[in-house]
């Protein structure tokens, strides 16, 4: 008899990867036909343009379909990063950079391509090696849904187009969530003992994203969208309707990160811009 539990899982993983290439094809309608001339217009991420944002996706991509398929090639990469631990993420964006933005384009559409058909092929169970701990396929897909998200916010705030949310973002929450104690050890700093409840207001209004004990004290309360804009560091908490109840609760609102890698300086207040 089948494996229930393995059934469900294969479907999760399914459902998060038919979610990444609808956030790819979102991302990519939104550059693909872009004059040339606007692929370097500045994003809120300081000296990336357009194609900074579009380079480092695709760098990230290739990477992840390195952890999936040479574990030895991605080891060199990992070697390579550490040589320059401050400086390879704005290395790698600014080499994509270079390129005309159609070959770009080109080699971004190629690489996702590559990397969708690299996780559906990928066992369940097998955890890849990446930059933080080493993660499974499905949650590999949710972190590259994450991270074409959050730089297709920057492009989407360069472009000063307003994107409808989705239910994709339950991805990006999740993981923001699962990062808590990520964020406080990349800083130096203990993580509180106790979980919190995070409540959030689904985008269509539809019901609540629901994370944590329903009786925890401490409390994180508001929209998805702003929790997703919160915890990939694309808007400051100042501009932001979340509710923290609690002063734990209330100080991971001013850390929390969804990526791995340094602390991020996050977005200032809309005002002191």
């Amino acid at each position: 008899m089948p494996d229930p539990s393995a059934a469900d899982a294969t479907a999760a993983a399914a459902a998060v990867l038919a979610d990444l290439r609808e956030e790819g094809r979102e991302l990519d309608a939104l550059v693909g036909e872009l004059p040339a001339p606007d692929w370097t217009r500045p994003t809120p991420a300081p000296r990336w343009s357009i194609a900074h944002q579009i380079a480092h996706l695709h760098w990230t991509d290739r990477a992840a379909l390195l952890s999936l398929t040479d574990a030895a090639g991605f080891a060199r990469m990992v070697e390579d990063a550490l040589e320059a631990p401050e400086s390879f993420v704005d290395e790698g964006a600014e080499e994509g950079a270079k390129l005309p933005p159609a070959e770009l384009l080109a080699r971004w559409r190629s690489a996702r391509a590559a990397l969708d058909a690299a996780l559906a092929a990928a066992s369940p169970d097998t955890r890849f090696p990446w930059y933080g701990p080493p993660m499974k396929a499905a949650s590999m897909a949710s972190a590259r849904l994450m991270e074409t998200w959050a730089h297709g916010q920057d492009i989407a705030d360069a472009l000063g187009v307003r994107r409808t949310p989705t239910a994709r973002l339950r991805h990006v929450a999740r993981i923001g969530v699962r990062a808590r104690d990520y964020a406080y050890a990349v800083r130096g700093l203990p993580a509180p003992a106790e979980e919190f409840r995070v409540e959030l207001t689904a985008p269509d209004g539809s019901g609540a994203w629901t994370y944590g004990p329903s009786d925890a004290p401490q409390r994180i309360t508001g929209p998805a969208l702003d929790f997703c804009l919160l915890v990939t560091q694309r808007a400051h908490r100042c501009d932001l309707a979340l509710t923290a109840t609690g002063p734990d609760a209330d100080r991971w609102l001013d850390i929390a990160q969804a990526f791995a890698g340094p602390a991020g300086q996050g977005r200032a207040p809309e005002g002191s811009r």
